[in-house]
């Protein structure tokens, strides 16, 4: 162990009161290494009730890296970095720093990091995984369910609980807002302060890491919500060294929404390398690798404005997962195609044209803009590929998710209430999942929640269960879900408009497959009834015998025309037998 050199006392600063494990004399010890990544800073120390939180100056390599060797015993231990900052608001100044690779995190302490040794070594948790072989279903099989962890379940075994839930519900991809240790008790998580720790809010590392055991028992896939774009202004790196990271706060224009951006355009010659892509890529392969993820969802990837950073984080992620199926999904707003084309470095974007065209539909009114009934728009948005975005997975398809309000609150705006609420739910329902794209749920839809978009705490009205509608509602989702995942036709990119009637609000159309599964679509958008309408052009291969799936009967066509009936804002699922 190398010999440490106390700092002068003026740099001590508050210890924290929560005492660590503490170890005797005789304890078995091992050494330990702490480093801290600071290349162009003069000086940093560690402390840690190790130390009786007495500064240790740490030696600087060629590479960057401060570093230290401890002898240490196993057990907890809290600790800090002390830094001579090179942050334009502390030039020259002593600032004490959580470590930016802290994997645990005492928030009400002083924001320590914590760390663990456990037989010598530094460790996250001891989880012992229970389900890495169960079979899980590959991209375009995928229903996602988006969720906050605290509105859903309260925290990671809240959730766990209400597994069975979604099990029965039917989906199989588990999309969590972001997950990193913030600061408070309640965020929706874009404002990531430590990007290494599980947000101690909803449990610890080992929480989270039992709740994707439990989804992949249930053949469930999680896609973890990553923030890629920018920090908490009060983050350690902020502290360490601004724009060795992060853009010149005076040229970024997102700094008082969303706090320091990362810069992945500084090149540092001297070593080589970029330093906003390795911190971002290695946080990423740390939470891909560490929690057994399925897939990453990055947010604000249009802010980020780097498909060369985006394609070299994303291939390495999807390396270390080799045969396993990992989903890359962008919110890229504005839409731009590219990101998922042929050269493109996601796999999926959310695709919020479908969002604001059904959303104006259903309204019966014009919605933000976009104006209802626009025929070439909704099939744009039933047929993304009408918007250059190609593959049965490149667009991620739904009618709310946590950055709109949900659809039953814009339908009470627009003054529909009641059963026909319901029944528009139904029909946006019914074309979602119909639709070319991976279907995604945003948690409470499916029965019908309506709480108004609010950052402030709003668990879900699981009572409303109890109400007849929406229970029903429940059912019809879970029947759509199953539909989707069983039905072949609905995993492709093949779709063909056949029939539309402006003057009715009704267009129709059908997905196929190469093996012979034909769906044909029939859809309502006027509230108004429609009685033995002859749909023309049906698919009519092989005699015409369907089988309708929402109301569970048989149907058959001569010469190409259905006849058939639909209610107000009723969508009709035919499956060719």
């Amino acid at each position: 162990m190398t010999q440490q050199k106390e700092l002068p006392s003026q740099y001590l600063t508050s210890r924290s009161t929560k005492s660590s494990k503490r170890h005797e004399a005789d304890d078995k010890t091992a050494p330990i290494e702490f480093s801290l990544f600071a290349p162009y800073n003069e000086k940093v120390a560690l402390k840690g009730d190790f130390s009786d939180w007495k500064e240790l100056e740490l030696t600087k390599g060629d590479d960057g890296y401060f570093r230290t060797t401890l002898d240490l015993a196993d057990g907890d231990y809290e600790y800090k970095f002390c830094v001579k900052s090179n942050s334009p608001w502390w030039p020259g100044e002593w600032v004490c720093i959580t470590d930016p690779m802290a994997t645990d995190v005492n928030e009400e302490h002083d924001e320590n990091g914590i760390l663990h040794v456990r037989e010598g070594q530094t460790i996250v948790d001891q989880y012992q995984w229970q389900h890495d072989d169960a079979f899980l279903p590959p991209d375009n099989e995928l229903v996602i369910y988006e969720m906050h962890i605290s509105d859903f379940g309260g925290n990671f075994q809240g959730v766990i609980e209400k597994l069975d839930y979604l099990a029965s519900l039917g989906v199989n991809g588990l999309e969590l807002m972001p997950l990193a240790e913030y600061p408070g008790k309640y965020s929706w998580g874009y404002n990531p302060k430590f990007f290494y720790a599980v947000e101690s809010a909803y449990g610890t590392s080992t929480d989270f890491k039992h709740l994707v055991d439990e989804c992949h028992a249930r053949g469930i896939r999680v896609i973890l919500d990553v923030v890629a774009n920018h920090t908490h202004q009060d983050s350690p790196l902020a502290h360490i060294d601004h724009n060795y990271w992060f853009m010149d706060p005076e040229q970024n224009t997102d700094n008082e929404q969303f706090g320091p951006k990362f810069d992945y355009n500084h090149l540092d010659e001297n070593l080589g390398m970029f330093p906003a892509r390795k911190f971002m890529n290695e946080v990423a392969f740390y939470w891909a690798t560490e929690f057994h993820l399925d897939g990453i969802r990055f947010d604000a990837t249009s802010l980020i404005n780097n498909f060369d950073f985006l394609r070299f984080i994303g291939e390495k992620v999807k390396e270390v997962s080799g045969m396993k199926p990992f989903y890359l999904v962008a919110e890229h707003i504005p839409l731009d195609p590219a990101i998922v084309g042929m050269d493109g470095p996601m796999d999926g974007l959310w695709h919020d044209y479908f969002y604001f065209q059904m959303v104006a539909n259903l309204r019966e009114n014009d919605f933000n803009g976009t104006p209802a009934f626009d025929w070439e728009r909704t099939m744009a948005a039933i047929e993304p590929a009408r918007n250059a975005i190609l593959g049965p997975i490149a667009a991620v398809q739904y009618l709310t998710n946590h950055d709109h309000e949900r659809l039953m609150f814009e339908l009470g705006a627009a003054g529909i209430v009641d059963e026909k609420a319901f029944r528009k739910a139904k029909l946006g329902a019914a074309v979602l999942f119909t639709s070319v794209g991976v279907p995604m749920i945003w948690m409470g839809e499916e029965f019908g929640e309506f709480w108004e978009k609010s950052l402030d705490a709003h668990p879900l009205h699981w009572d409303l269960l109890g109400n007849e509608n929406n229970s029903d509602l429940l059912h019809y989702y879970s029947g759509l879900v199953y539909l989707r995942k069983t039905t072949d036709a609905l995993k492709t990119e093949n779709i063909e408009f056949f029939h539309h009637d402006p003057e009715h609000k009704l267009m129709a159309w059908r997905r196929w497959d190469e093996g012979g599964s034909l769906v044909a679509v029939v859809a309502n958008f006027s509230d108004e009834p429609l009685g033995d309408y002859s749909v023309p052009f049906f698919p009519s291969e092989d005699g015409g015998q369907w089988h309708e799936f929402t109301f569970n009967y048989d149907i058959q066509t001569a010469e190409g025309v259905l006849v058939d009936s639909f209610g107000p804002s009723e969508c009709k699922i035919y499956i060719k037998k």
